[in-house]
Order: structure tokens, then sequence, then C-alpha cells
């Protein structure tokens, strides 16, 4: 992957204005000497992955069919099918679309490898595919995600400075994704560059299907076998585990808390970083991840060449296929002190849902009111 973002803005306190994802508005029209392959009318596929991870059904569909109808004149529709986590689901759903012979096909896969033939069939039918989220293989024409490797960086490094001069002796356990998702090893690999020679992983764990109660299940392992008081810190790579490792970790009568990392920006994880019980996520801003993929994925089908390349001026490499357009999105760490300069200030949550009658006390206590 050629990444083109520094790593110092992904560790910034906030994010570039999402008013900056209309930046490139200007771009859109001035390709007025391309003929459009199609007109306003257009239907997009939606393939989104499970409903555990909360971001897609609040954020991205809702935001991409918003966006997708603002780009053509409320004409253009939005066809949406979520796998709920089952990878033969999610072929059906895309065959299906196929069928129906939806103008682009936006999918964010369950199984990078095993989508590699339905995105042939898609292509074979003059479809065009565009990975969102996760790079899924085969001829797919662009990609739109965040720098993954860049979030495990941004997590692992975040858990040395928490761990500070003890690092070198902490005792951490690593709680990994699911290995068919080809996030996982970008994720991983930014982790470990991080965590690797600087702090004393003890236990690892790669979890299947990003499941909750698979990574609790491995937490309470990790736990007998360390000793619930030697953990200094938990690396977790996302928020869905990072609450189930800290329900195990209660469970096992954890009077305190050891720093435990995320991803997502769920909003329980928001408020577990309010009460002190989770120590950082990583923010991805929905509203850029997915307002871009609808602008590309509308640019592709109308033959807008400037506008699409425009977009997405990075290129990534995916084990079927090199140099693929694609926009990386920033990303940035998110702990209780900078809650209100990026969550909150994006629009992502008000005060008020973070601040329910549970977390008052904890967010007066930082200054979140």
């Amino acid at each position: 992957m050629r990444r083109r973002s520094a790593i110092a803005l992904a560790v910034s306190v906030s994010l570039l204005p999402l008013t900056a994802c209309g930046a490139l508005d200007s771009v859109a029209g001035s390709d007025s000497s391309a003929t459009p392959k199609k007109g306003d009318a257009i239907t997009v596929g939606l393939l989104l992955p499970d409903k555990d991870t909360a971001r897609f059904e609040k954020f991205d569909y809702p935001l991409i069919k918003e966006e997708v109808a603002a780009l053509t004149n409320h004409k253009g529709k939005v066809v949406y099918a979520n796998a709920e986590a089952s990878v033969a689901r999610q072929s059906r759903q895309f065959q299906q679309m196929i069928a129906d012979k939806v103008d682009v096909v936006l999918v964010d896969a369950l199984d990078a490898k095993a989508i590699a033939s339905d995105v042939r069939k898609a292509k074979d039918a003059g479809i065009p595919v565009i990975a969102y989220d996760r790079l899924a293989q085969g001829p797919i024409d662009a990609y739109v995600s965040h720098d993954n490797e860049l979030v495990g960086e941004v997590q692992g490094r975040s858990l040395v400075d928490k761990l500070g001069g003890k690092a070198s002796t902490a005792k951490v356990v690593v709680m990994n994704g699911d290995p068919a998702d080809p996030n996982t090893g970008l994720f991983k690999k930014g982790a470990l560059s991080e965590l690797q020679g600087k702090v004393n992983i003890v236990k690892q764990y790669d979890t299947t299907k990003w499941a909750p109660e698979i990574a609790k299940a491995n937490m309470t392992k990790a736990i007998q076998a360390v000793g619930l008081n030697d953990i200094a810190a938990v690396y977790s790579a996302n928020d869905g585990m990072a609450g189930a490792v800290i329900e195990a970790l209660k469970e096992a009568g954890a009077t305190r808390i050891p720093p435990v990392t995320g991803q997502d920006a769920n909003l329980d994880a928001v408020q577990r970083i309010v009460a002190g019980q989770q120590y950082m996520t990583v923010y991805k801003s929905f509203l850029l991840e997915a307002t871009n993929a609808a602008k590309i994925a509308v640019a592709k089908v109308q033959g807008h060449d400037i506008e699409f390349d425009a977009l997405a001026n990075d290129r990534v490499d995916s084990p079927t296929q090199k140099d693929i357009p694609a926009m990386l999105v920033p990303v940035v760490a998110v702990t209780k002190d900078n809650i209100k300069d990026t969550v909150v200030k994006d629009g992502v949550y008000t005060v008020d849902q973070i601040c329910t009658a549970q977390y008052k006390a904890a967010c007066a206590a930082i200054g979140l009111q």
C-alpha cells in the first residue's frame, strides 16, 4: 500500500473539517467534456457486512443513501443489503444485485477472498465494483477506506505512550480481528510495529468474525494464564471486542481496568472512555468515508473521469490486483481529552447522547458538558 498521508496527520487532535469532503465539489461538473455513461436515474448497490458494528446501519448506509440522492438530483437510489456476518448470504445478495442490473456495487466484503468470484461476475456483466472499508479481491475499480495499517499504529502507539516508563516490562494481551478480514492483517501489522520490542506481549488471539463473545472467552483464558493483576494493558482491534474484554476483566474481579484500545468510536465505547474503563478508540470519519464512496461510485457510473481520478488519487495493491485507485481517509485517536474536539465537533454524537444519567458525573469531571 502506498500511503500519501503523514502519520502526524492521523494523531492530530482533530480531523480535517468535515466540510473538506466538499472540497472537490468544484471538480464535480468540471468534467464537462466527458460524456456520462448514465444520467441521474442510477441504482447503487450497497453491500455491508454485519449489524454488530453499530456504524454500518447507523451511519454508513444513511450517509451513502443521502449523498447519492444529493449527487443525482434525487433521481438515483441505493439498494441496500446487510450480510449479518454470513459470507454465503453476502454472496447471494451480491448475485441478486447483478441479476437486478444495478449500475455499480459498493461492497464491504466479509471475506475478501471469497467475494472475488462475485466481483468477477459483476465485471463480466459490465457492473463496476468499488470495495468499501475492506479491500476485496478480484477486479475492483476502486477502494475507499482508511489507512488501516495506520489505524493499528495509532492504537499501538497510544498504548505504549499510556504505559510510559513501565512499557518495557508491561504484560500486554493482543486481541486481533477476524483473519478472513483483509483489514485485520493491516491493523495487526501497524499495531505490532509499535508494540513489539517495547512491551511484553504475553498472549495473542485472532477473533473469528470479530465476535465479542469469542473475544470475551479468549480474554478469560488470558486472565487465567497470565493473572488478572499482571495484565498491564490490552490491545483490542475494535470497540465491540473492547467491550467484551472489559466485561471479562470485570467478571474476573478487576477493580481497576487496565488501558484497553478500540476502533470505530461506537457510542458505548465513547461512554466507556468517559467512565475511564476504555482508554481510547480510533475515530474514522464515517462522513468522509461514506460521502466520498458515494461520490466515487456516481462519478464512475456517470463517466466523470476527472472527478473520479481526483477523488481516488491513492494507490493500493490486493493479492489479485495492483495499482487500484483508492481514497484513504485520515484517522484520529480519541481519548477522554479530545472527545469534544472529535466526535462531538463532527456531529457524530451530541453531548446529551454521550452524557446520559449514568455518565453525567464522569462527563462533568472531564469538562464534557
